[in-house]
């Protein structure tokens, strides 16, 4: 039996994903917006049956993150019918690998949480830690949640580069190096009782549609990010099914009017 059906094998064994969102502003979301994560739970929810998938959402945090007080304190997201359950996540405005390492250990084992969908990068490089040093905190994470949950799985999306990298040609290039190393990182720590995927960027990701500030995903974008996720779960272990492609564009819950926002060019 090869390395991927021993790992479809032992997921399909797996009675329940315990599923931890970890991410940074893009994860967690601002006040309005549906999130990706809402578009993964809309995803699983199509995809649960008697046969399908057996999931639940877990983490510390359930919040959004409110620009006007700065702070992760709103629960306005657009669809109120997105349930109080599936919001836990473990996201923060401005947080990255440097950040998350730390902590991962402390929420895999609270939670209990088998199985990660992470979505960092673009911050550390932005604002705190090069390229090397930003890999070296994703191997130190996958150690943490290891010391956790030895059979945890994880699925990282590597860094899209926003507008920064249209202007700054350093930045560009360390988001390019990053996910190099990002991809060595999987493929030199992935086991198979330990699982790690590197899901597939959207290959046509427009900052003009799939951002509405030239980072931060529109509800296009959401559903793009969803996607990416779910396809490599599908593809790799069997999870749920691909993601529907009539629901990328499609708006659940209550329309949402937003302001205009500036560019964001910092991060």
């Amino acid at each position: 039996m090869g390395v991927t059906s021993q790992v479809k094998a032992a997921v399909g064994q797996d009675v329940r994903m315990r599923v931890l969102f970890v991410g940074d502003s893009m994860t967690i979301g601002s006040a309005g917006e549906h999130t990706w994560r809402h578009r993964m739970w809309r995803h699983l929810e199509r995809t649960r049956g008697p046969h399908g998938t057996a999931y639940e959402i877990v983490g510390p945090r359930d919040a959004l993150y409110d620009k006007e007080a700065d702070a992760p304190v709103s629960h306005d997201y657009a669809d109120p019918a997105f349930p109080a359950a599936a919001r836990r996540h473990l996201a923060g405005w401005g947080e990255g690998w440097l950040h998350m390492a730390p902590v991962i250990a402390g929420a895999v084992r609270e939670h209990r949480a088998d199985t990660l969908l992470v979505f960092l990068g673009l911050i550390d490089l932005g604002f705190y830690t090069g390229s090397g040093a930003t890999a070296a905190n994703v191997r130190r994470f996958v150690a943490e949640a290891r010391s956790a949950e030895p059979r945890v799985r994880m699925v990282l999306l590597p860094v899209i580069p926003n507008i920064r990298a249209r202007h700054d040609v350093f930045f560009a290039a360390e988001c390019e190096r990053f996910n190099e190393l990002l991809a060595r990182a999987v493929a030199e720590l992935s086991t198979p009782a330990s699982p790690l995927l590197t899901a597939v960027p959207p290959h046509d990701w427009d900052l003009a549609r799939d951002t509405y500030d030239g980072t931060h995903p529109t509800a296009r974008g959401e559903h793009r990010i969803a996607a990416a996720f779910a396809d490599a779960m599908h593809r790799a272990w069997g999870v749920g099914s691909p993601y529907a492609a009539g629901a990328v564009g499609a708006q659940p819950g209550r329309p949402r009017a937003r302001r205009a926002e500036p560019v964001t060019v910092e991060q």
